[in-house]
This record gives C-alpha cells, structure tokens and sequence, in this order.
C-alpha cells in the first residue's frame, strides 16, 4: 500500500476514536510509527555529492601527507563507485588558525560554506578508512531533515577527573564518539551548533577530551539529541563496516635509536624516595640519556640541581632551564628531548617508533593536546605529565625566541604552547599519550591502542599498571 494511502487511513482511524472513545483498543501510537516510516521511505536518498568528509588533520608534515593520501584514496574509490564526488577536507586547510582541531570554531566556516548543498557532515581521523557505499546506506537509514548525530558509542565506566565527574552517578548513562571510528552530524543540527558558537560562550575555556566535549556540547543539558550508536562505524574490521580503523601507531621504519632521544625527568626532594624508584623500576633501562632534575642535587640517584627552586605547580622555571641545558654542551647531543614528570608511566621503544615518522629537522612538538580559548582564538599546548616530545629545531627555536615563563610557577606546558603558538610551531597531537591514568579512559578505547604513557600514582600500583600497558612482552634491544 503506498505511503500516503497509509497515512490517510491513519487520520481517518484518528477521527474515529475521537467519536468512540479509547475503549477501541486501537492504539495512536501505530498510526504514529507508520506515518514516521512514511516519513523515512519518502524522503529523497543522500547521494555523495549531499556528504561533506572532513578528515580530522594536522599541519604537521607527516600528518599532512597522511590525510592528503586518505583524501586521494576517498575521491578514487568515488569515482570508482560513479555515484557523485562527495566534499573532502582537511581540517588543517580550512583556515590559517590552528584550532580548528578542536571542530567548534570550525562549525560556523562549514555551515556558511556547504550548508546549502550538504546534507551530511562526517568527521574522520587520517587512518580511518572508509566505505563511500556502506556509509551512504547508513546515512539513508535516518531522515537528514533532522538532527542526528551518531557514532560509535563510548562510555565512561566510573566518573572520571579527565571530565569533571560527569554522570557521577551513573557515567555509562552517557555516549561520546570513538573518533577513529568517525562520527556524522546532519546539516539541521551542525547548523544549530554552528550557530551556538557563535553566540554563547563555552562553559569552559579548555579543551581537554575533545570528544567528550562536543558530545556534552551537542547534548546540551538534555536540549539536544544524544548520540545514537551506529554498529558500522568500526575500529575492528568485521563485517558490514561502513569505517574500519588502522593504528594510531604507525610503521614508518626504523625507530629512532636510543641516543637520538634524551629524558628529561623533573622531580623534587619529597619524591626522590617515593616515585623515582617506580621510573628505576620500570622504564629507565630503555633511555640511553636520562637526567632528574629537582631542587637539590642527590648523589644517590642522581639528581641535579638547575638553581631552580621547587614550586608546588607549573615548574616553568625548572623547564626552560632544561630547554637551555639540552642546547648545552653538557648532555649528549640528541635529535629529541622528551620531558616528563617523576610520575609519568612511558614506553620508550614505542615512542621511538612513532618518532621516526618525524622528521627531526622540522619544528616539531608532540603529545597529548589540549587547548585553551579555543573558540576566541586562544593556543594548544601539549599537556605535561602525558610527556612533551620536542625536536631540536623546536628546543632551539623556543629558546632563542626570548619567549619564557612569567614566574618560576607558571603552567609549563601552557607557556610553552603559548610560545609555540606565537612562532607558528604547530602542536601535534597522538592520543597514545595520556594525562591520566588508564582506569580514567573506556577500556575499550585504550584496550585497541598501543599506549605510549600515562601520568599519576594516584590509587594504582604503578609498576603493574607498566607491565599491564606499557611493557611489550617482546622487546628489541635497539642500539
């Protein structure tokens, strides 16, 4: 029976049971689901050219090439398919302001752009492949006149300091997108949030776990819609994906040999006995170079004094002190420097095959990204006790700018994104580094990562948390 035929029916059954009575047994709610399945059948099909891609890039020059490739494999396998030529953008080529990576300040631009053409908007990282005809039967399967935002659904699975104790009492309550599975939001509502944006200020000026953040944005204390799962948009590759996911941790070769990074490791006297032996016990072995530097010089580990004195926060001080020493003739020469705190949990021989995907003589700053004032034109820097990886050319760079802290105690991974920002050295970010600790992030997600650090002590045994996640249980003794 065509549509419309059902729906007339529908109205009549309506009028009925206004003149009889809800004794019928006829239930409004059939009538209801019918005219909405009228509503999905007869609404027009989304064809490619209606789909906007949007691959979530960076201007690093690895990263850029990686999305550049990922560009040109979509727009051959759509001209293979020869159903139209969707929209495909790198996020890092919208605009010259490089907070774009955190997606709202990149709304506005991609309403007033492509709204009038595009039906949907679908965001990707650079290795997440995809299936243009899988993704468009799934994009037809929910009428784009609404507003829908839908992903791979990821969960809290106890409240966690990285989002404020959201959801305390019940954090599986709310989804949030796994971004290397992908995630797409209709035009209606990417224009609404668009829209938003632009006249209401964010509830706060950081941006710590972007996408836990854009769904409590989309959310909206309940206003908005909430994420609906999607099962075929995929990390494992099984059957009937629409997205399947590579590796945030690439072959790029060789890695790097263990001289060719040096380990700068800050710490103060209170800690000496309690969390430098965890380092001692776990990673150390796998640095070539490595220094502690506190407040007092220890001969038992040994520590050095910077003639810093200790701060309870920020530690600017002490870490453009080490920026200095690192340019010094008095450690090794080395291409890398990698700063982490005396509680960071790290794996150096994976790190060191995700650095020789980088090149050295580049400005390079690397780790986990975070993000202040974003939507006002704010900087990203890259967050302290995850571990902040910076080349030689950007040491150099930082240092001779003059760029440095206003006092001892300032935020020293927020002084130097600042620094960063401001000499047009992009902060590039990989999600194998963490802030936290691994019970702080779904299992789910870092259970299909190779994770290459987590950060505080904080009610774990630190040692098997290393062996857990960290240590690989096949290790090469790289030169």
């Amino acid at each position: 029976m065509p549509c419309q035929s059902v729906v007339n029916g529908c109205h009549l059954v309506v009028l009925l049971l206004s003149w009889l009575g809800p004794s019928t047994g006829v239930k409004h709610t059939d009538c209801a689901h019918a005219a909405d399945r009228c509503e999905q059948t007869t609404n027009s099909s989304t064809g490619l050219k209606e789909v906007v891609l949007v691959i979530q890039s960076q201007r690093n020059s690895y990263h850029a090439r990686r999305a550049s490739q990922r560009k040109a494999g979509i727009l051959q396998q759509a001209a293979e398919l020869g159903q139209g030529v969707p929209v495909v953008l790198l996020l890092h080529e919208l605009s010259d302001y490089d907070g774009y990576w955190s997606i709202l300040p990149a709304l506005p631009h991609l309403s007033t752009t492509y709204g009038r053409s595009a039906a949907w908007f679908f965001f990707l990282e650079e290795e997440t492949r995809i299936s243009l005809s899988a993704l468009l039967h799934v994009l037809n399967r929910y009428p784009a006149q609404k507003e829908w935002f839908l992903a791979k659904r990821l969960h809290d699975e106890e409240a966690s300091i990285i989002h404020h104790y959201a959801f305390s009492e019940d954090p599986a309550s709310f989804g949030y997108p796994d971004p290397a599975a992908g995630w797409a939001l209709s035009k209606p509502l990417l224009q609404r949030l668009a829209e938003r944006v632009q006249l209401q200020p964010l509830k706060s000026d950081f941006t710590i776990d972007l996408k836990h953040e854009i769904a409590l944005f989309i959310w909206e204390e309940g206003k908005g819609p909430r994420l609906t799962a999607v099962p075929e948009f995929c990390t494992e590759t099984r059957e009937n994906c629409a997205t399947t996911f590579t590796t945030y941790l690439p072959s790029c070769g060789d890695p790097v040999v263990k001289k060719n990074v040096f380990v700068a490791v800050k710490t103060c006297q209170k800690f000496h006995s309690e969390r430098v032996p965890v380092v001692k016990a776990t990673w150390e072995k796998d640095a070539a170079f490595i220094e502690y530097y506190s407040d007092v010089s220890d001969a038992s580990i040994p520590t050095i004094s910077l003639g810093v004195p200790n701060t309870e926060r920020g530690h600017c001080g002490k870490t453009f002190a080490i920026l200095r020493r690192f340019l010094s003739g008095a450690v090794p020469k080395a291409d890398w420097l990698l700063i982490v705190d005396d509680d960071t949990l790290i794996s150096l021989p994976r790190l060191r095959r995700l650095l020789c995907c980088y090149n050295p003589k580049e400005a390079v700053s690397l780790g986990e990204r975070y993000g202040f004032g974003l939507v006002q034109k704010g900087y990203s820097y890259t967050t302290g006790g995850g571990g902040m990886v910076l080349s030689r050319v950007a040491v150099s760079r930082l240092v001779s700018s003059g760029c440095g802290c206003f006092s001892d105690d300032a935020p020293d991974d927020m002084v130097l994104g600042r620094c960063l920002t401001s000499l047009g050295v992009p902060i590039t970010h990989s999600p194998l580094f963490h802030q936290a600790r691994p019970d702080d992030y779904p299992e789910a997600l870092i259970s299909q990562q190779q994770a290459i650090s987590f950060h505080k002590h904080w009610n774990i045994d630190p040692v098997a948390v290393y062996k857990q996640w960290l240590q690989d249980r096949e290790t090469h003794d790289e030169l």
